[in-house]
């Protein structure tokens, strides 16, 4: 047939048509790539402006924008022009690191991209749908994305169109029929020549792969859970003050100032750019290391998985199949069996089962060329077996391999021979192979010819990888489709123990005790999931198939290994490039690194939202004034920011265990340590009021400094669980610390938007500080074991 299709401008050409024996020649498919133009839909982006300006809208930019209107109503210029300031900086923060998470998933999506099985020159290869051009020979199978619009010519599958039609029903299609762009192959196999490409498809975009959650972490959850406690209890410490300001004549205007403020101290404004920051980076160096994140969030829960359920192939095995054995049960020899099941398996499905018992038949001395094939059923996971159909001597013969009891119901054999077959598949299964049976003959009268067992190794890595993720915590079980011997078999020699279960019953009640599951449907795995996460664990799991991308999606820790489906990527949260356990391993270390950042930025922040919150209420009722002032409150907010940002990069060392947020140990640890603190301040701030002779906006300024400089102490006690002397911040943050000092020390002294204070004073406070900072130290090493921080 004459293809005509538009080409980048012009007029449309008229294509010749393509051999579908053969395919098209690899410089015609150039010519017409050049022609037409690569096989995607240029993504539309939002304009970098309007990005940023979306910072500005929320409900924290609200209420700061909400301030610098009401001092510009007061006449505070300068206090407008600061708060302006911050908002400007946060939004600016916020905005860069979403940017480079924007640029690092379109990275992503550029090595996730859709691999399409394509017959050119007369070979098969797998081609990145980028570089499909119409009269393209393709072939689909089930856990394929189609991946442009195609003709069918051969075969038949299900497609799900769900995505693009909103019908969950699957369609058939067969020859003569479409596969459009964006549907997923649920089952069978077919061929089609590509129609379409790019904005030419017939829905004119291709399907999206990998798709951001919009849904919080449970780390975020946390965090907001903690937040709205804080908030409310601001908000009576705001009703107080407010009370005690209206009796004793304290200016509204400033009460108001005052108050909203106060409420925006307890709202973790810098969150959004640091978890980004956090996870961006580690993200970043995630994919330098074979392991590429699809959702950010991933990463930081990849900290609280205790359970991981391991596909076997491609992950704890070689992915290397090869016949191990071959057991005749009849009248012919070995070959014969061999050439049974070749003819029950097709190369373009590119199986790996299919491949290895081709590859053993052609290396075979007594192989011959197959006959001409009529029809061909692949192998569906509802029936366990695959069959060919041929002409041979005039009349159809078929001939079918797959799991052995599949293939007994659909052939002819005795008792006898049935009960040689099972003991022969038990000794073939105890040597850990996958064992299958074969059977070939007229149609109706099939009958079983032998055994094939096929022997896939452990990776040599498997069992350390294993025993490595057992001591941080992670138990690691098997799913494998294999009966129970060969489970069993493939199990002891991992490390990974002997008890068997079936995902059917009595044994998902109890998962936890099940060190492999065998015999599993690709569809079970999703219920497996569901009961480990029922039993209390937090799931990871991985897997490769179309039918694993509902367990994908429903494990907390969804892991697409190397050799995935394009529908298993999807759904995934992390994604490996390396075969093995080796990138779940890095992702877990990884994982624990942002939660133990996460987890200093948390409780530095509920610490110093108590403390900050009760000194300022408190400072109120026992001096009848404000001991800060509104500018440098939003100064406070500001150069805390600043530091509280950087530990996003800063050094941690990892859980030896899975680690989970627990809101009530954080809110009663955070509340002791707050404790400390504010009896602190407040007798510093008395010391300093009787001491030092600073009259009113002098004291401001010492108060300013005060909570600035503990707030860093804060930062640097609660970052390891050892003494703070023992573990060497990161560079990047030790700066920012010193920036951070040197800045507003100058401030101070200068008297730059605030009271000028003396050097001498500004060191009396320091020391105060460090002093400080070493008994805080020693008591979080109390706090931290009452609470089972550490």
């Amino acid at each position: 047939m004459t293809i005509a299709v538009e080409p980048r401008a012009g007029t449309a050409p008229e294509l010749s048509p393509t051999n579908h024996a053969t395919g098209l020649a690899s410089a015609e498919a150039e010519r017409r790539l050049q022609l037409l133009g690569a096989n995607a839909i240029e993504e539309i982006r939002t304009p970098r402006w309007r990005q940023f300006l979306g910072k500005l809208w929320g409900p924290v930019p609200w209420m700061l924008e909400a301030v610098i209107v009401l001092q510009m109503m007061l006449g505070r210029g300068q206090e407008a022009l600061v708060i302006l300031f911050l908002l400007a900086f946060n939004a600016l923060v916020a905005f860069v690191q979403e940017r480079r998470a924007q640029d690092a998933l379109a990275l992503l999506r550029r090595q996730l991209q859709i691999n399409a099985r394509v017959l050119r020159a007369a070979q098969w290869n797998r081609l990145p749908a980028a570089q499909l051009v119409p009269g393209d020979v393709v072939h689909l199978r089930a856990g394929d994305i189609v991946p442009a619009d195609l003709m069918l010519f051969d075969g038949t599958v299900a497609l799900d169109q769900s995505a693009l039609t909103g019908e969950s029903l699957t369609v058939e299609a067969g020859a003569g029929q479409p596969a459009y762009t964006g549907s997923i192959v649920r089952q069978g196999e077919a061929s089609g020549e590509v129609n379409a490409t790019g904005s030419r498809t017939y829905f004119g975009r291709t399907a999206e792969l990998v798709r951001t959650s919009s849904a919080p972490s449970h780390m975020q959850r946390t965090i907001f859970s903690i937040v709205k406690r804080l908030v409310a209890f601001d908000l009576v410490l705001i009703l107080l003050a407010v009370l005690y300001a209206s009796t004793h004549g304290l200016p509204l205007t400033d009460t108001v100032v005052f108050a909203l403020l106060l409420l925006i101290a307890s709202v973790p404004v810098a969150l959004p750019a640091t978890y980004t920051l956090a996870t961006a980076v580690a993200s970043t160096r995630l994919a330098k290391q074979g392991v590429l994140v699809t959702r950010l969030p991933a990463v930081e829960e990849a900290a609280a998985m205790d359970t991981l359920l391991s596909d076997k192939t491609g992950t704890l095995t070689q992915n290397a199949l090869s016949v191990m054995g071959v057991t005749v049960l009849a009248a012919v020899d070995e070959a014969t069996v061999l050439r049974a099941a070749a003819m029950a398996s097709d190369d373009a499905s590119q199986d790996p089962l299919d491949l290895a018992i081709l590859a053993a038949y052609h290396t075979h001395a007594q192989a011959t060329a197959l006959p001409a094939r009529t029809d061909f059923r692949p192998f569906d996971p509802t029936t366990r077996f695959s069959e060919g159909v041929y002409v041979v001597e005039g009349q159809d013969w078929h001939a079918l391999k797959g799991a052995p009891r599949a293939v007994f119901e659909h052939c002819r054999t005795d008792v006898a021979r049935r009960d040689a077959a099972q003991e022969a598949r038990q000794v073939l299964a105890a040597g850990g192979a996958r064992v299958l049976a074969v059977a070939a003959g007229p149609a109706g009268a099939t009958e079983l010819v032998g055994l094939i067992g096929l022997a896939d190794p452990p990776r040599d890595d498997a069992a350390r990888l294993i025993a490595e993720l057992g001591q941080l915590g992670v138990r690691v079980c098997m799913a494998t489709g294999d009966a129970l011997e060969t489970a069993r078999a493939i199990g002891e020699r991992l490390g990974l123990g002997s008890r068997v279960c079936v995902p059917r019953g009595d044994d998902l009640l109890h998962p936890e005790i099940c060190d492999i599951f065998a015999r599993v449907l690709p569809e079970e795995k999703h219920a497996i999931v569901r009961a480990l996460q029922q039993a209390g664990h937090v799931t990871g799991m991985t897997g490769d198939g179309v039918n694993d991308a509902p367990a994908l999606r429903q494990a907390e820790l969804g892991i697409a290994v190397a050799s995935a489906t394009d529908v298993a990527k999807a759904a995934a949260g992390v994604v490996l490039t390396d075969h093995g356990l080796g990138g779940v391993l890095t992702v877990v270390g990884t994982g624990r690194e942002v939660h133990r950042r996460m987890l200093t930025y948390i409780l530095n922040k509920i610490v110093k939202t108590l403390e900050i919150a009760a000194f300022l209420t408190l400072g109120l009722w026992l001096t009848k004034g404000f001991v800060i002032s509104p500018r440098l409150i939003v100064l406070l907010l500001f150069a805390n920011d600043f530091v509280t940002m950087s530990i996003a990069g800063d050094r941690v060392r990892p859980a030896t265990r899975p680690q989970s947020w627990r809101v009530r140990q954080l809110l009663g640890a955070a509340s002791v340590l707050a404790a400390v603190s504010l009896a602190f301040t407040l007798s510093l701030y008395a010391v300093m009021r009787a001491q030092l002779g600073l009259d009113y906006a002098q004291m401001q300024t010492m108060v300013f400094l005060m909570l600035v400089f503990t707030t860093q102490a804060n930062v640097y006690v609660l970052r390891s669980d050892a003494r703070i002397w023992t573990f060497a911040p990161a560079a990047i943050m030790a700066s920012v610390s010193v920036m951070d000092i040197v800045l507003v020390s100058a401030m101070a002294v200068t008297g730059t938007l605030m009271a000028a204070v003396a050097l001498r004073q500004l060191g009396v406070l320091i020391s105060a500080v460090v002093a400080f900072t070493l008994v805080l130290d020693q008591i979080k090493g109390i706090v931290f074991r009452r609470f089972r921080l550490n």
